[in-house]
């Protein structure tokens, strides 16, 4: 396992590019499955999820080759139908490609997926939707054999909405033999990317952005090209950044509709931004008041995969901050390792009190998972001294460039092997 060691009392400043969705570049990548051609995807960004994706693919029996930080695709020969256990284990996205392989092939093998242990994640949702699509469900130990002949068309109600389901199902239903409806859907950008993305290859798709999609079925692909647009995790994350060390981050290509909770926690706290053009520019330096009670949500509400950062935030403000967490109920494993800092945080149940200001101090913590491992390098940058973070391999799942990034904004961050 790797480190990176964070420098502390740093103030950051200047301007970065966002790089490309990494919740959007998954599915999309699945759905690239349906079609039996060549799909172009740009501004792809290079993390470890990204490639794993590529690797299940490869073993499906696609041709996959990068030319910068644009993907090329070819499905025209995918000839296996199970999808390699150690690479689904590692990732949650894994899951996808159920419904791209039901859609193109009628059958799939896969084990149930894998990713960052933040609570029990499980996939009825998915599985109710594929049975009432006509799909026979085998298990064999950790093993999960999905088929059928042919996918009919359905109005499907899922329970609650849940993101992954949605865009499974959405990718199951382009070949399905009639339209499929799908009600309580969730809302967020990413599915409206990847219903982009399909129609851009002659999809019928209606309705995303709501919670009501409407897939026409029977869909005849062709030959597409995509470009993923910016990650508004890693956007918030670098916002945070500037928060917590009560810097100027301008954020090139931010992507403007997509951060509009994360803006109104910002200015709570004190922070000022405005738009040039694509550009977000923000200035922390009169950030200092408590937020108050954030909760976290399905989209449009504030996102889940910023609690963390923003709890590392919240130790630095006036007063206390109530965090409720909605959407996984082991998200604040990063609190114990903030703890560690000097950070003041009681966690009962599904919230977190947060009591501040508090001079975080720099020590050896770990990442437990992805959004966690960020909010310690977050920490990390506005402690006093030296922060280790070690197991910084959850953090590059989905940060292609993070600690280049901001030392370029003035941090000092220097990553160290597993033997050094």
């Amino acid at each position: 396992m790797g480190k990176i060691l964070v420098g502390g009392d740093v103030c950051l400043k200047g301007e970065i590019p966002v790089q490309g969705s990494k919740n959007a570049a998954l599915p999309i990548m699945a759905g690239a499955v349906l079609h039996k051609g060549c799909t172009v995807l740009h501004n792809c960004p290079r993390i470890s999820d990204v490639y794993n994706m590529e690797k299940m693919l490869i073993n499906l029996g696609a041709k996959i080759h990068w030319e910068g930080h644009t993907l090329i695709i070819d499905c025209s020969r995918i000839c296996e139908i199970a999808v390699e256990e150690g690479l689904s284990g590692r990732m949650r996205s894994s899951v996808m490609l159920m419904g791209s392989m039901l859609g193109r092939c009628g059958r799939v093998q896969i084990g149930y997926p894998g990713g960052c242990v933040i609570g029990k994640r499980p996939i009825d949702y998915h599985l109710d939707l594929f049975a009432d699509m006509g799909v026979n469900i085998d298990r064999e130990g950790q093993q999960l054999i999905l088929s059928c002949n042919g996918l009919r068309g359905v109005c499907h109600r899922f329970p609650r909405p849940s993101v992954g389901a949605t865009e499974n199902g959405i990718l199951a239903a382009v070949h399905a033999e009639e339209p499929v409806v799908l009600e309580n859907c969730a809302r967020e950008p990413e599915i409206g990317y990847l219903c982009a993305f399909l129609r851009c290859m002659g999809a019928d798709i209606d309705g995303d952005g709501t919670d009501r999609i409407c897939i026409g079925g029977g869909s005849r692909l062709h030959d597409g090209e995509y470009t993923i647009p910016a990650d508004r995790i890693a956007a918030g994350t670098l916002l945070l950044s500037g928060a917590i060390t009560r810097g100027q981050v301008n954020l090139a290509g931010a992507p403007r509709r997509d951060m509009d909770e994360l803006l109104k926690v910002y200015e709570k706290m004190g922070g000022q931004f405005s738009w040039n053009g694509g550009t977000l520019l923000t200035d922390s330096r009169h950030v200092k008041k408590s937020v108050g009670r954030i909760v976290t949500d399905v989209y449009p509400g504030f996102p889940t995969d910023l609690q963390s950062p923003l709890m590392a935030v919240c130790c630095t403000l006036e007063g206390e901050s109530r965090i409720r967490e909605t959407i996984f109920e082991d998200r604040f494993r990063a609190a114990g390792q903030l703890a560690r800092m000097g950070a003041r945080i009681v966690t009962a149940g599904d919230e977190a009190l947060v009591k501040g200001p508090v001079r975080l101090t720099g020590r050896t913590v770990r990442a437990q998972d992805l959004r966690g491992g960020a909010a310690l390098v977050v920490a990390g940058l506005a402690a006093r001294g030296q922060t280790v973070v070690e197991c910084q391999e959850y953090i590059e799942r989905g940060y292609e460039s993070f600690y280049e990034e901001i030392n370029l904004l003035g941090g000092r961050i220097v990553k160290m092997d597993s033997e050094a």
